[in-house]
C-alpha cells in the first residue's frame, strides 16, 4: 500500500517522537537500527521529512533528530505519506490505469473510491503523539 520509503518514514517519525517525548534527540544510527532500515536509505528519508518540516535536526555533539512536543498532535500519518509518496494513494487508479475517473471508471473504481476515502480518514485522524504513546507504553513496536 505504501512505498518502502514511506513505511520507513512513518516508523522513523514514530521513533523520533517517542525519543522526543523523553527530551532526547535520535541519531541516524539509532533510528536506522530501531526501524531496521539501511543507514543511507534512512538518511535520505529523514532529509525529506526535515524538508517537509515534520521533523527537525541539529548538528553537533548533542544533535540529532527531534519533533517539537507542541507539534506532535498536529503531525498526522497523512502528512508523512504526502511528504514521501505524494497523494497518489488517494488519486491513482486501483488497477493502475493511466486514466480512470467517474466519467470513465475502471471495473473497481467505485469500490476503490470507498476504500480510499476510508483510508484518507484514518490517516488524517491518526497523529504521531498517539502512536508514539503506544510505543512508549509498550503496547506497540516498530520491528519484530
Amino acid at each position: 500500500m505504501f512505498s518502502k520509503a514511506c513505511e520507513y518514514a512513518i516508523r522513523a517519525t514514530i521513533y523520533i517522537a517517542r525519543q522526543s517525548m523523553e527530551g532526547l534527540r535520535a541519531s541516524l544510527a539509532d533510528i536506522s537500527r530501531e526501524i531496521d532500515s539501511p543507514i543511507a536509505f534512512t538518511s535520505k528519508i529523514l532529509q525529506q521529512l526535515v524538508k517537509a518540516e515534520i521533523i527537525y535536526s541539529t548538528r553537533g555533539q548533542t544533535g540529532g533528530f527531534y519533533i517539537e512536543s507542541a507539534m506532535m498532535e498536529s503531525i498526522t500519518i497523512a502528512g508523512i505519506v504526502t511528504a514521501i509518496d505524494g497523494d497518489a494513494i488517494y488519486t491513482d487508479c486501483g488497477l493502475g490505469l493511466k486514466e480512470c475517473s467517474g466519467a470513465e471508471p475502471c471495473p473497481v473504481h467505485e469500490k476503490f473510491a470507498e476504500i480510499r476515502e476510508s483510508l484518507k480518514n484514518v490517516l488524517e485522524s491518526t497523529n504521531i503523539a498517539s502512536l508514539a504513546s503506544g510505543l512508549k507504553n509498550g503496547v506497540t513496536c516498530l520491528k519484530r
